[in-house]
């Protein structure tokens, strides 16, 4: 298995690391109702519980992005380098997030959909 494909792997599960930080301590879960007790959340929390959602938004494109490079046969080194960058991004991007650092939450974003954009060029 390629680094590439190990790291759609770490991609599905960094969402669910970040859900963890938001519930870390938080009372009054109620399992019969989870999404109404999210929305309870504030400050860092809610930030969390956005940076997840956002996180599963942007894993169909960069988990599309890395197989159709790998089908393409586009080079392995580009791709490996383009798919470690996108989930370095990811983590700057929830640790921006959560830190409410708006502006290089932002600028990160745009360098992981760069990276997504970069491995469909590589596989034309």
């Amino acid at each position: 298995m390629t680094i590439a494909y190990w790291c759609i792997l770490v991609a599905a599960i960094l969402p669910y690391l970040t859900i963890f930080v938001a519930k870390a301590g938080a009372k009054g879960f109620d399992n019969r109702r989870p999404r109404e007790w999210y929305e309870s959340f504030e400050g860092y929390r809610q930030r969390a519980l956005w940076a997840q959602q956002n996180s599963f938004e942007m894993f169909p494109l960069f988990a599309a992005a890395v197989i159709i490079a790998h089908l393409a046969g586009a080079t392995q080194a580009w791709v490996d380098g383009l798919a470690i960058a996108f989930v370095a991004s990811r983590i700057a991007y929830l640790v921006c997030y959560i830190a409410d650092l708006a502006l290089l939450r932002s600028l990160v974003w745009t360098l992981g959909f760069g990276c997504c954009v970069a491995l469909f060029i590589i596989a034309a």
